[in-house]
């Protein structure tokens, strides 16, 4: 991935932030007949992330993707924004401005390795489970379905794990603009809050100006 220096991740606690609020990847392998394959899953790191860690998910065992163990890419985006020239003071000035997209995306490169014994596959399903359902009123948990439905499920799924080799990160936050146009972009983005993914955009910039 191209990353300009004025670009790159401000903290290790950015990235580690963006994939727990952002958890749905993309996991992208190559299959048997060298084709690529892409598919969506929500997959959650352990420990910071970082070469040595490991990202867990599960998938139906009926999805070939298990089978394709080895290289593999993850890409988790976060919030993203269009930004209009308008949003530039420096527009008045000169003119010389261009629209553009504000985003930020973590690349996570890695093996692919497949589990099938039930005990990984209930700690896998049990950590997702308490990881999405902790901001519910009365939090769901694997324990409550009966035992034998929950065994019929597991038997269902493949745990996987991806044991990272390196991770890139990518935060377009208007860092190449001066201090007034990416103030600009601010107030813009304040005046369009309402749109979820500009107002996760407008909070990324404040936190990163910190």
């Amino acid at each position: 991935m191209y990353i300009p220096s004025h670009f790159a991740a401000p903290s290790q606690q950015a990235i580690d932030d963006l994939v727990r609020q952002y958890p749905l990847a993309q996991l992208v392998t190559l299959d048997s007949t060298g084709q690529w394959q892409c598919n969506p899953l929500p997959l959650m790191a352990h420990g910071a992330l970082e070469p040595g860690a490991v990202l867990r998910g599960h998938v139906a065992k009926a999805n070939p993707i298990w089978q394709q163990t080895g290289a593999a890419l993850v890409v988790f985006t976060g919030p993203q924004a269009y930004i209009t020239p308008n949003a530039y003071p420096s527009k008045a000035e000169h003119h010389r401005v261009v629209p553009t997209y504000n985003y930020a995306c973590v690349q996570v490169r890695g093996q692919l390795i497949a589990h099938h014994d039930s005990t990984t596959k209930h700690e896998v399903v049990s950590e997702l489970t308490q990881r999405f359902e902790a901001s519910q009123a009365a939090p769901w948990a694997v324990t409550d379905a009966p035992e034998d439905f929950v065994q019929a499920n597991l038997n269902a799924i493949v745990a996987i794990e991806i044991r990272i080799e390196s991770v890139q990160a990518k935060f377009k936050l208007s860092q190449n603009r001066n201090a007034a146009d990416r103030e600009g972009v601010m107030t813009y983005l304040v005046a369009n809050s309402s749109d979820e993914d500009q107002a996760a955009m407008l909070k990324l910039m404040n936190t990163s100006s910190q």
